[in-house]
Formats: C-alpha cells, structure tokens, sequence
C-alpha cells in the first residue's frame, strides 16, 4: 500500500489454521475446528461455491459423521434414495429396457442405522455444509487465491493475489485436484491413468417432456460401452446429471453450452429445445493418484490435494470428508489442549493407507463394472468396515473389538451409543465393567450394561468416532489419555 508516495506494510491477518479451498474437505474440516473453537479461515479462490454435481453420493460412513456434526438430518431431507438404473434401448433409444440396482439396498440395523448411500449434488450439499458452518459463527471468504507460502519453526506465511497476507500455525491445503499449494510444496502425485476414454459430465435442466423421469438413473450404451447417462438430481424439478463417454481418445468434450446440448442430443432423444439450462460441465479422463506425502512441516494435505479417484463407486467426496474429520480433532488437541505435534502425524499415517486402498478398489470398479455384480465390493464402497486397526493411535481391544475399529451404534435404554459421542470430545465407554473416575470435560464417562456390538470391556472412542484405546482394566488408559491431550486421572 502507498500513501503520499510513502509505502506501508500491507496488514498481516492472523488465525490458528488456513483452509484453502471451500469445497466439502474444507468445508467440514471449518465446522470441525469452529465447533472445538478453534479460530480458522477458510478461503476460496472462486467467488461463490462449486455450482455442479461432480460428487452426488454420500456414504453411510459419511453419513454418520454428519450425525456427529449436527447436519444428517438436514443432509437426508435434500437427498433422495438411489433411484433404478433404466437401460433405453431400440435404434432411437426410445424403448424402455430393463431396470436394475447399481448397488443391492442394504437393511439398516442397530449397529449400522444409515445402511445406503444417499443421492445429493455436491452444490446442494455444500450449500448445507456452509449454512452449518455460518450457524456456527464461521464463513467463507471468496475470491481469495493464495499465489505463494513461506514456513518457519512457529506457522505458515500465505500470500494471496490481491496483495493480503495471512499467518496462521497450520495451513491445510484442501484445494482440490490441481491443489496450487501441494505444487508449491513440490509435493508429487503418483498414479496411473484409469480410463484412456475421455468423459463429459454436466447438469443439465430439462423440460418435462423430456423422455427422462425421476424414476430412474437412465442410461443409452453403445456396443463398444461408450454412450451416456442421465441422473436425476433431487432439489429442482427437471434437474439432471449428464454423463458421456465418449469412444475416440481424442475426442475433446465441447464444455460450452451449445457444445453439452449437442453431446447430449447425439447420445439421448431428449431434443434441443427440451433443454432450457446448461448449469455446469466439465470434461476429464478418469485418473488415480496419491499424493506422495500428506504433511511438509505446518502445512497438512487433504481431499482431492492428496488423492484423486476414479468416480466409480462414489469414493472422492466421501474419502475427502472423513480425511477432514480424521485431521479436525487432532488439530484442536495440538493447538488448544497440549497433545505433541507428533500427533499430526498420525493423519498421513492413517490417511493415506485408507486412500490408497480406496483408490484400488474404484480403480477396479471402473475398469471391470464390478459394483452391481460383486458383494464385497458394495460392502466396500459404504466405507463402514474402514478403520485404523495396527496404527499408531491404536491400542489393546476389548470384548468384540480391537482399537481402531468403528464405534457401532446402538439403542440403549435411554437413546442411541451415537447419542454418547456425538460432540467434539473423547468418550469412554464401560460396557458390563465398572467405569473409573476421569477428570477431564474434554472426556465423557459412560458407565453402561453389556452390548453384543462391544462385548465386555473398556472402549475410549475418539472424537471421530473409532476405538482409540480398549482393555479389560485401566492399564494403559493413562499414557494414551495423555498423549492425546487429554487431562490424566488424579
């Protein structure tokens, strides 16, 4: 800044943790610290949120996290059950085929009460994302692009564009695919292409007589398993996810308005004048990656910055918010409640196996169209049976379960297990054995009768809701509490 020909120190703003980029990792990652008040500031270099559906599935897994942060139950009234697959078929492609499940509907149980993914654009469920964040006194700041960072011993320098600086004691780096920070850390991605076939995905908004209902997930395929797919998306009437694949490698999408409706009119019946708005369209080739590293001194990966999926199987989004949840509480507990440093760590350490196995396994979906026929692939893709078994915050196991194991659910005789943890505090559970006395107000003590899901036994259930530590008795119950910030008892 210069004022009268004399220059003046632009302001430096200052905060505990910068989140660069407002898609749903950053957006869950600031709920997380706002609700453990923990001051951050989440910046998007775009001036309002991403408009499209590139991401539409919320797993069961995901779901339970927003249990815990207070938005499920507004998450399943914007969303909708998966609807049937439709194959159209017929020269015109105007003759109704079969119908079929993508993925075989699963029944909800004690243990597992959200049992099916749930059908939401991305837009529509950032948008609920932001208003939670809002009620809970943070916000977005938009048009803020971050053009360079420098570290030292104690935070992180981050320039922006427009001339301001931020310093902050962490950054988190959740800008996406082509994440401007993990280029700036010299940060590689290592993958492998997953489909050679270039693809375009839009929503689209169409008229009502358009052939397409709401009833069904309608598809026109080619001999050579090119062709398209129309999704529809819950929130508006007549709104449609548009999906081609396209058979010539070296096609290039035409992504312009005009360009979507002539894919669109050469893949489907639906005509020209049946589409009344292009919403948004992208073209891609479909790639896994993996970030090599997570975390280069104060500055941490996460979402699409550090892994990049296939979108077979609904895994992106899903992995990108629980790397969130994984990396929100043990931030607070380094910057608010006195944990080591060290225990920022132990995110790339229970982060990237989850990631890498996750990236095989969409891999294998899209190249082989596995999902509808294989069971253990379905079961995959819910991401309930993930957890952190043999990793570093994992210690002993009790009853039925071994630290790093999710926490079931479960009625009890006055609510729900999840009603115990909901909250941003450790919970220690003593099923069918005498609970000791802690005192801490960062951990709640529940003494309860045995439960089949638990067996008997002591569970310490982190703050994103898996088994940190069990065992018969205290022995050990201490050091653990302690080395996660957590007050030792007296």
């Amino acid at each position: 800044m210069e004022l009268n020909g004399v220059k003046e120190p632009v302001p430096v703003a200052t905060t505990d943790v910068l989140v660069v980029g407002a898609g749903p990792t950053g957006l869950v990652l600031a709920i997380d610290l706002a609700r453990r008040g923990v001051p951050a500031l989440l910046v998007e270099k775009s001036d309002r949120l991403f408009p499209g559906s590139r991401g539409k599935g919320i797993q069961p897994r995901t779901l339970e996290v927003l249990d815990d942060l207070g938005i499920v139950d507004a998450v399943l009234r914007a969303g909708r059950a998966y609807p049937r697959m439709l194959s159209w078929e017929g020269p015109d492609g105007t003759e109704r085929g079969h119908e079929w499940d993508m993925i075989e509907r699963a029944t909800p149980t004690e243990q597992e009460p959200y049992a099916n993914a749930l059908l939401i654009g991305q837009s529509r469920f950032q948008d609920l994302l932001h208003a939670r964040l809002r009620a809970l006194g943070g916000d977005v700041v938009f048009g803020s692009e971050v053009s360079g960072l420098v570290q030292d011993a104690d935070g992180v320098t981050a320039a922006f564009a427009d001339g301001r600086t931020v310093r902050a004691r962490h950054l988190v780096a959740a800008d996406g695919g082509r994440s401007a920070v993990r280029r700036a850390l010299g940060i590689a991605m290592e993958g492998e292409s997953v489909d050679p076939k270039p693809m375009l995905v839009a929503d689209v908004l169409l008229t009502p007589d358009a052939i397409v209902d709401d009833l069904n997930w309608h598809v026109w395929r080619t001999a050579t398993d090119s062709g398209a797919v129309l999704c529809p998306l819950p929130g508006e009437p007549g709104l449609y996810q548009l999906i081609v694949r396209f058979d010539d490698e070296n096609t290039v999408p035409d992504t312009s308005d005009a360009g979507v409706v002539g894919h669109l009119t050469a893949h489907t019946p639906v005509t020209g004048d049946q589409v009344t708005k292009v919403v948004w369209a992208s073209d891609f080739r479909p790639r896994a990656a993996l970030a090599t590293r997570y975390r280069a001194g104060r500055v941490l990966l996460a979402g699409d910055a550090a892994h990049i999926h296939s979108p077979a199987g609904g895994q992106g989004l899903n992995t990108s918010v629980q790397d969130a949840y994984n990396l929100g509480w043990k931030l607070a507990q380094v910057l608010r409640h006195g944990a080591a440093d060290a225990l920022l760590d132990t995110y790339e350490d229970e982060r990237r196996p989850i990631a890498a196995g996750v990236l095989g396994m969409s891999t294998r979906l899209h190249r082989h169209r596995l999902l509808s026929q294989d069971g253990h692939a379905r079961a995959q893709t819910r991401q309930l049976g993930l957890g952190y078994r043999g990793g570093p915050l994992s210690t002993g196991r009790a009853g039925v379960l071994e630290a790093g194991d999710r926490a079931p659910d479960g009625r009890l005789p006055e609510g729900r297990v999840f009603d115990l943890l909901r909250g941003p505090h450790f919970t220690l559970l003593a099923f069918g054995t005498p609970a000791p006395a802690i005192a801490s107000a960062r951990l709640h003590v529940h003494e309860l009768g045995a439960y089949e899901a638990y067996g008997r036994g002591l569970f310490l259930v982190r703050p994103d809701g898996y088994v940190g530590w069990a065992g018969e008795d205290t022995t050990g119950l201490d050091a653990y509490l302690a080395a996660v910030g957590c007050a030792e008892r007296p």
